[in-house]
């Protein structure tokens, strides 16, 4: 089974998620994550959805994404030449004796405490997926009472064609951006 992940970018519209998602699950394809957010051009949004499956299965997931009347655009996001990062925040119950082991793990993976109560912390760190399953391994002592993940976010590095697209196209028609 290989990875894929595809930005979509969509018209920025009712249903849309649902449309997306909905060809996914009538097909009997899995999500592994998906995340949805307004691009500089309110009238786009981009989602970036990571699935996983067969290599002829990944290609037909592309190609049928495509087709939805919605989708202005899908690229395939190569892991050599992207940029992934994901958002977690982490509860974990912290006693005043574990407070400054679990404090020095938070300094190493350079994340922070964005809540700090009487019985626990929460950590909010952002990164690869490999770097939250090794903090969340190095927390695996602890009592973790909760996890919030927002799934992958990815960019390619660079200018991809869809930029260069976009800058052509701004030339032509004086600025006005789509994405």
């Amino acid at each position: 089974m290989e990875r894929m992940i595809l930005s979509i970018l969509v018209e920025n519209t009712p249903g849309v998620l649902n449309r997306v998602a909905g060809l996914f699950s009538r097909r009997g394809y899995n999500i592994d994550s998906l995340t949805v957010g307004e691009t500089n051009n309110p009238n786009i949004s981009r989602m970036t959805v990571a699935a996983r499956g067969m290599p002829d299965t990944l290609i037909q997931i592309e190609k049928q994404v495509k087709k939805i009347e919605d989708v202005l655009d899908v690229f395939v996001l190569d892991d050599n030449s992207s940029v992934y990062r994901e958002l977690v925040m982490i509860k974990v119950k912290a006693s005043a004796a574990e407070r400054q082991d679990i404090v020095s793990i938070v300094d190493i993976f350079r994340c922070n405490i964005v809540d700090v109560a009487p019985d626990s912390l929460i950590i909010e760190a952002t990164g690869t997926q490999s770097k939250i399953d090794g903090l969340l391994a190095m927390l695996d002592s602890f009592k973790v009472m909760e996890i919030v993940r927002t799934g992958v976010a990815g960019m390619a590095r660079g200018l991809s064609d869809f930029d260069i697209k976009k800058m052509k196209s701004n030339r032509e028609t004086g600025g006005i951006s789509n994405g």
